[in-house]
């Protein structure tokens, strides 16, 4: 589904650009043909004339009052086959489930890209490398790395998790049993004082005898050799990812070239964000993992979004005193600092907290006047490496901040509330509006083919045109039929600065969705200061259009990322879903959501600035 996320990929439908389906025929719009699914059961949508009956596989489907059906049926591994049909005309459609779990080997074997680690990784001194394969039940395996072996034992099964996507279905819950045979074990290297000699241990077996180099140079290991051993006959099998331990004295010290380096919790886009990297940042390296770097405050940064620099120690910050300064409509507070550093933001009820990595406070100083937004400002070491400063705001609802290095200074913006005007409620804001899709993106597609971007055009410039009416300036991210990026999307925003930022959307769902029961309006926020914005406009839109709820939901979406604004997605109904669908393309009904959707944004407004 392309319409919930820019930055998650569902069920993505991309059909051809078609006004309406043929009246007269029998149209299935997804899956297509020979369509791939790791998904235990399909949802298909279509239509047909709405007079006579649609079968599939000789059994009689439910349809709206339009004709629109969307079914879903449970899948065997392999090929499944679905035949369609309306009086004289057939559809065939292929789906083929592919398996979500690793392939046990049927004779002696690791079973395809099962070893880890899987891409070149290095580590510290002292730190702990685990090995594991899935092979053969019942077998002996080990792995061989710089003259030592390592015993990889059975693990207990493992519980599979969900996807992040299953929050969007119900499903999300561990119950699966991953049924696979998994062999595991770790090596620590610590380094002794006296002998410089690495410590290997597995369970309550040491084995010492690998030579750790002076600490000025890291020490590569090598790809780690897997062995299998079961009834007299073994295998060898080399892995793909090399082994390094980081030379303590020579860390490497990278800066960020990114504007906003994607911080992440882990080493991949699985894991999820932290508060983003000002360009400009420095950090000390203390792991590797493929293109991924472990930075010394915890965070992963991909290292396509860094530069090496050389000869760099590892830095470290002192800071002293703090100023601040107000612009007509923000307050900004300069933080002087020896150099670039880590740094993490947390929105709380009525307070903003900064952390600074890296950094020691020599801060006897702050100056702060009378503000309409502060009122105290706080810090604290938290750690020797840490330090924290902790705005105290006078009322709930935050307007929005940026973060960025003016040289070695941080620069903090934090925006004040709009005024608003008595004659026209929106006099003297600045909304934006975000139609999802575009151009060759063309987001989810209804049972008839009618594409998502469309559609979230068509409502975008009528509720422009509603806020308009109430005194706001209105920008949008397009206007036409054109593709916009999501980083786009992201900088307007940024360099708007509006009061919020709305994005237009229409939902589908995942593979294993039940497309023909699931239907109403859904709000999607990621920053604190967007929640109450998500909660009102989900709660008023239901109320006064007599929707269905889909729900509020927190999520990492492209375009609820900015932190220049509250900016909030809308999915305002289910282009799978065959009853909702004709609700989304009445044109009288979509008046009556942009009217509703201008007078919430009035409503919320009001509330919020009192």
């Amino acid at each position: 589904m392309k319409s919930l996320l820019g930055f998650i990929s569902l069920s993505s439908i991309v059909v051809p650009s078609v006004a309406m389906a043929n009246e007269q025929s029998l149209k299935v719009v997804f899956p297509k043909n020979n369509y791939q699914t790791s998904a235990d059961r399909i949802f298909f949508i279509g239509t047909a004339p709405p007079t006579g009956q649609v079968l599939v596989n000789g059994k009689p489907i439910t349809r709206s009052l339009g004709g629109h059906f969307a079914p879903n049926f449970p899948l065997n591994l392999g090929e499944n086959l679905f035949t369609f049909r309306y009086e004289n005309q057939e559809v065939q459609i292929k789906v083929i489930r592919v398996a979500n779990q690793p392939e046990i080997p049927q004779g002696l074997g690791f079973a395809p890209d099962s070893l880890i680690p899987a891409v070149d990784i290095a580590r510290l001194p002292g730190e702990v490398v685990c090995f594991s394969a899935i092979a053969t039940p019942s077998a002996k395996v080990s792995v061989k790395l710089a003259n030592q072996t390592i015993i990889l034992s059975p693990q207990p099964q493992q519980v599979q998790l969900p996807s992040n996507l299953a929050a969007l279905t119900g499903t999300s819950q561990s119950t699966d049993q991953l049924r696979t045979t998994k062999y595991a074990g770790c090596m620590e290297l610590t380094p002794e004082v006296t002998q410089n000699v690495s410590t290997l241990i597995y369970g309550n077996n040491i084995i010492s005898g690998a030579v750790l180099p002076d600490n000025t140079k890291d020490m590569d290991l090598g790809k780690p050799e897997f062995q299998l051993t079961l009834n007299g006959k073994t295998l060898t099998q080399e892995g793909k990812g090399k082994v390094q331990i980081l030379a303590p004295a020579k860390l490497p010290v990278i800066e960020v070239t990114a504007d906003g380096g994607v911080a992440r919790t882990g080493s991949s886009t699985d894991y999820s964000r932290l508060t983003p990297l000002p360009q400009g940042t420095r950090a000390t390296v203390t792991g590797k993992d493929g293109d991924w770097l472990r930075l010394d405050y915890g965070g992963w940064i991909n290292s396509k979004e860094t530069i090496t620099i050389p000869g760099a120690i590892p830095p470290k910050a002192i800071i002293r005193s703090v100023t601040s300064r107000q612009l007509p409509r923000a307050t900004e507070i300069i933080f002087p600092l020896q150099t670039t550093v880590p740094l993490t933001v947390e929105q709380g009820s009525r307070t903003f907290t900064l952390n600074l990595y890296n950094t020691t406070a020599q801060t006897d100083i702050i100056r702060l006047d009378d503000n309409p937004l502060i009122s105290r400002l706080d810090w604290q070491q938290v750690t020797p490496q840490q330090t924290r400063y902790t705005f105290h705001l006078k009322k709930d609802q935050q307007w929005g901040y940026k973060l960025r290095y003016q040289g070695s200074n941080l620069i903090l913006t934090l925006r004040h509330a709009p005024a608003i005007a008595k004659d026209k409620p929106l006099t003297g804001t600045k909304i934006l509006l975000d139609p999802g899709h575009g151009g060759n993106e063309s987001g989810a597609a209804g049972p008839t083919g009618y594409l998502e971007k469309d559609v979230n055009l068509i409502v975008s410039k009528l509720l422009r045109d509603e806020l308009v009416k109430r005194g706001a300036t209105v920008v949008m991210t397009r206007d036409t039929d054109k593709e916009v990026s999501l980083p786009d999307r992201q900088k307007i925003i940024h360099q708007e600065e509006p009061t919020l930022a709305l994005s237009i959307h229409y939902n589908s769902l995942p593979d294993n969705g039940d497309a023909e029961n699931t239907r109403g309006i859904g709000t999607f926020w990621y920053h604190p200061q967007a929640h109450s914005l998500a909660i009102f406009m989900h709660n008023y839109l239901v109320k006064e259009l007599n929707r269905p709820s889909y729900g509020v939901f927190w999520n990492n979406l492209a375009l609820a990322r900015p932190s220049a604004a509250p900016s909030v997605l809308l999915e305002l109904g289910f282009m799978s879903n065959p009853q909702e669908f004709e609700w989304v393309t009445d044109e009288k009904q979509q008046k009556k959501l942009a009217q509703a959707i201008a007078q919430g944004v009035v409503q919320w407004l009001q509330k919020s600035t009192k």
